[in-house]
Order: C-alpha cells, then structure tokens, then sequence
C-alpha cells in the first residue's frame, strides 16, 4: 500500500464521516456541507457553475479551498496566477 492508496482511504473515510454527520442531522437542517471535525471540508450538493468557478478560478480567494463535490481540499489556480504574477 503506498502513499496514494493511503491518502485515498483517508478521503473515504472522511466522506463516510461527512456524510454521517449529515444523516444525523435532522433532515430540515442537512446542508450537505461543512467540515468534518472542523479541518477537512466536504461538500456534496450539487456542482455548480459558480461554485466551479470561485472554488478554481477566484484571483481574490484562498489559494487551497474546498472541493467543487467530495471531501479534500483543492488549488485555487486564480489565486496562485494572481499572487506568481506579483513576484
């Protein structure tokens, strides 16, 4: 098993976690997004447009983010062209 099997179990189980979280939440009240123990992200609605776009293209935002869909993190590749054109 190397480092990528690994990370990708971890991936799993954080979803799993996620969504569990979710599914004791009542049902009024499920977002299907947030974070697992406050520090991984996850977000399972829907993909958007716009959330494609501010989550991989915001010259103004972070420049590692949540994911557009599943758990993780992703580069915010607006951000990091904005702050290397700076240099």
């Amino acid at each position: 098993m190397d480092f990528n099997d690994v990370w990708k179990l971890v991936l799993a189980v954080v979803g799993v976690i996620a969504v569990v979280q979710e599914l004791r939440k009542p049902r009024e009240a499920r977002t299907w997004n947030g974070k697992v123990l406050g520090v991984v992200p996850y977000d399972f609605r829907w993909p958007t447009v716009a959330r494609v776009k501010d989550t991989y293209w915001n010259p103004d935002g972070p420049i590692i983010s949540g994911r557009v869909w599943g758990a993780g993190w992703a580069p915010n590749l607006g951000a990091i062209t904005k702050r290397m054109k700076r240099r």
